[in-house]
């Protein structure tokens, strides 16, 4: 049977020969370049699956100050990829539904699709089709959650086929689930979409009693994968050569002695935790149990509620402080990437976030914070062995690509967390340098030749090179 990595790593290495052109979006397989000068990659405006006035209106903003063409045209055609061509609108019970896909696989993560909009939250007050469009996803992930709290991807409905990689998977599948991988971000990603879209809109009304009852069931899974009492519900195997994919111990995962932190089965590589104790994860948990607590305090007058959200993220930060740090030859302290409990801890970096290089940027620590900064500086260093340094580029992958395999998410949240004006040109450079002549970027590249890249089609990895530019333009104009 095959994986999730053999279909997708078999297409991102034939798309990029151009065999498989006729099966990609039609900005898949247009030429990088038109009459010397730069011609858009993105689909005809008729041919968008949602437009939106405010990001057309930011998109030509921002695209004439910007002094490099090609990255000019970086930037228009990735910030906008995610509207273009992965949303479908729609009503469900008379109001707003909206589904996102993650690109080239026809079914929605709760981490992608939540990541994929970010970077559109700030223009959704003046946007009523924008702000619709949120609604009606915020809306979908509380459906979705509601359907299974431990799933991670789900489908259109419960009558289209399951993916091919998930058909034999030994769990409770639901009809409407994609995949069920049990993450922990995939319960963070929509209330950090949620609180940021009150935030930047003050409307409430997605904010309804499903929307009430999905965070209720988020905060009884949180508690229920602290493993304080017992093992919990949740079990995973997979029949698969890859041992990421699968989960030892008859589907529990590796032993861990319980400690507050909250079990994570899967990284949001979808690849399985070697030590479950994921310590990114944990502290992306604490920053939106907060926000949480914030909502549900102003929002519903919800007193108690929001006490029950700050009294686990007080639990779970207190635990990862006390297990999940490490110490460097100085005796300075830095984070792991996963621990046991035990007293065992991995140092790697996978540049899915959360990971370490993302924390400041998820709300988990501010960019300035000296425990975040030694951990990234070590995370971009050979201490962590997913970091590649290349004839192309250096930077961080992931097991879930393989050896010598850079991510463009890393350089982007690299440069994120950056002040440093030549670490930031470089990070541009780079980028720049390695989409081979696709005018998109990929989820990851040899760091030999940008010419061997995974996945053509990957809508959160575009968006957020888009939303580096927006950062970029607002405090380093310069740069651009």
């Amino acid at each position: 049977m095959p994986t999730r990595r053999d279909i997708l790593q078999f297409l991102g290495a034939s798309a990029g020969a151009g065999l498989f052109a006729s099966a990609l979006p039609a900005f898949a397989a247009a030429p990088a370049a038109h009459g010397g000068a730069f011609a858009s990659k993105r689909p005809p405006r008729d041919r968008r699956r949602f437009v939106s006035a405010a990001v057309e209106r930011q998109l030509a903003q921002i695209k004439a100050r910007i002094g490099d063409p090609e990255l000019a045209w970086l930037f228009e055609n990735c910030y906008p990829n995610t509207l273009d061509t992965t949303v479908q609108t729609g009503t469900r019970d008379g109001k707003p539904d909206t589904f996102i896909i993650t690109g080239d696989i026809k079914a929605m993560w709760l981490r992608d699709s939540s990541a994929q909009v970010h970077p559109y939250l700030p223009l959704a007050r003046h946007d009523p089709a924008l702000r619709r469009m949120l609604h009606g996803l915020i809306r979908r992930q509380s459906l979705c959650i509601r359907l299974d709290p431990y799933a991670n991807a789900f489908l259109p409905d419960g009558v289209t086929e399951l993916l091919e990689w998930s058909v034999n998977d030994i769990t409770e599948m639901k009809p409407g689930v994609g995949e069920r991988k049990w993450e922990i971000d995939s319960l963070c990603y929509p209330i950090r979409l949620a609180h940021g879209y009150w935030r930047a809109t003050g409307d409430a009304a997605p904010f309804d009693d499903d929307w009430r009852e999905a965070m209720r069931i988020v905060l009884r899974t949180f508690r229920e994968q602290q493993r304080l009492h017992d093992r919990g519900p949740y079990t995973f195997q997979r029949p698969s050569p890859f041992a990421t994919e699968t989960l030892v111990l008859g589907g529990y995962g590796q032993p861990t002695r319980p400690n507050g932190m909250i079990h994570s089965m899967f990284r949001p590589s979808d690849d399985a935790c070697l030590y479950p104790l994921f310590v990114p994860a944990n502290l992306f948990a604490v920053a939106v149990l907060r926000q949480l607590a914030q909502m549900s305090e102003t929002i519903h007058h919800d007193r108690d509620f929001a006490a029950d959200c700050r009294a686990l993220a007080g639990e779970v930060e207190k635990a990862t402080h006390q297990h999940g740090l490490m110490r460097d030859d100085a005796g300075q302290p830095f984070w792991a990437y996963e621990v046991d409990g035990y007293g065992n801890q991995l140092f790697i970096d996978d540049a899915n976030a959360p990971g370490l290089l993302s924390l400041a940027y998820l709300g988990c620590c501010e960019r300035d914070d000296p425990l975040f900064r030694r951990t990234r500086q070590l995370a971009w260093s050979e201490r962590n062995p997913y970091y590649w340094r290349g004839r192309a580029a250096e930077g961080v992958g992931s097991p879930h690509s393989g050896l010598r395999t850079i991510w463009p998410m890393a350089i982007i949240q690299y440069a994120m967390a950056s002040d440093d004006d030549a670490q930031i040109r470089q990070c541009l450079h780079w980028l720049k340098t390695t989409h081979a002549g696709t005018g998109f970027m990929h989820e990851s590249f040899d760091q030999d030749d940008p010419a061997k890249f995974t996945r053509d089609w990957f809508a959160w990895a575009n968006t957020q090179f888009g939303e580096l530019i927006v950062d970029l333009a607002q405090r380093k104009p310069h740069l651009l």
